[in-house]
């Protein structure tokens, strides 16, 4: 009987055929109960889903605007509130900077990293730069500038806290901020602490002016402390590898003295 059922059903499906005998009727009513059942439960599913879309079109149409507000939101800040202030922040940097530089090259350094830091002729200061404009290049930087000014009037724990705030990945700056701390917290006798930011200055770049230069400050603090080892380490590598540095000029010197104390 199921073979005859199969051959029967090869023969409905096609177009046109009209079923004859009482065993084909059968099977055509059970056939065509079971495809409106499948058109039914698709029926009530799409009447379903469109009744809860009616239902929550409030909802839908809030969650779609608040995606919308959002990224309008980003991309009106980063034009029209971002950009600007970024902007705004360089122009106020500029003179603060002029101070710095000079302190740098001139003779009254002290009276120009005060101004650096504090600002004059009507501009801020690399301090209010870093607050206001926290989040911007420009506030980024001044952190870099406020640290270097105060650890140049002796002002450690400041310096500290300001090059700790400074983020770059400048092959520069970057271990000039970390060598910073490291001279901070020498200054603070603090060695501990110095040689581990001294060792972070040398790691974050390797270039021909602050490795020679954080590997001799290493070597030196090292050497100081009794780790012998560790400064014979340092003043080697000067030697390999850095040997046209102004670092390599006397390193034989400390190569002999960190050679004796093993």
């Amino acid at each position: 009987m199921r073979r005859i059922n199969r051959e029967y059903m090869a023969t409905y499906k096609k177009r046109g055929y009209k079923p004859k005998t009482k065993e084909e009727k059968v099977e055509a009513i059970e056939e065509h109960s079971t495809t409106a059942e499948v058109f039914n439960t698709l029926d009530e599913t799409a009447s379903k889903t469109e009744e809860w879309a009616v239902k929550n079109q409030n909802y839908i149409y809030i969650i779609v605007g608040v995606a919308v507000a959002v990224i309008l939101g980003y991309l009106g800040y980063n034009k029209f509130v971002a950009e600007p202030k970024a902007g705004e922040a360089m122009n106020e940097m500029y003179k603060a900077q002029q101070y710095f530089d000079q302190a740098v090259n001139g003779v009254e350094k002290d009276s120009l990293y005060t101004l650096a830091l504090n600002g004059g002729e009507g501009k801020y200061g690399m301090v209010d730069i870093a607050d206001k404009y926290s989040g911007t290049p420009a506030g980024n930087l001044a952190n870099y500038y406020a640290g270097m000014a105060y650890l140049n009037l002796n002002k450690y724990s400041e310096a500290i806290s300001y090059l700790n705030n400074f983020s770059s990945d400048d092959i520069m700056l970057a271990p000039l901020a970390k060598g910073g701390i490291g001279d901070a917290f020498v200054q603070l006798n603090q060695p501990k602490d110095a040689m581990d930011y001294y060792e972070q200055a040398i790691a974050i770049s390797n270039n021909e002016f602050t490795t020679p230069l954080y590997l001799y400050k290493a070597g030196t603090l090292a050497l100081s402390q009794g780790e012998n080892q560790k400064a014979l380490n340092y003043f080697t590598r000067i030697k390999e590898e850095f040997s046209a540095s102004n670092e390599a000029s006397n390193i034989d010197v400390l190569i002999g003295k960190a050679e004796a104390s093993l």
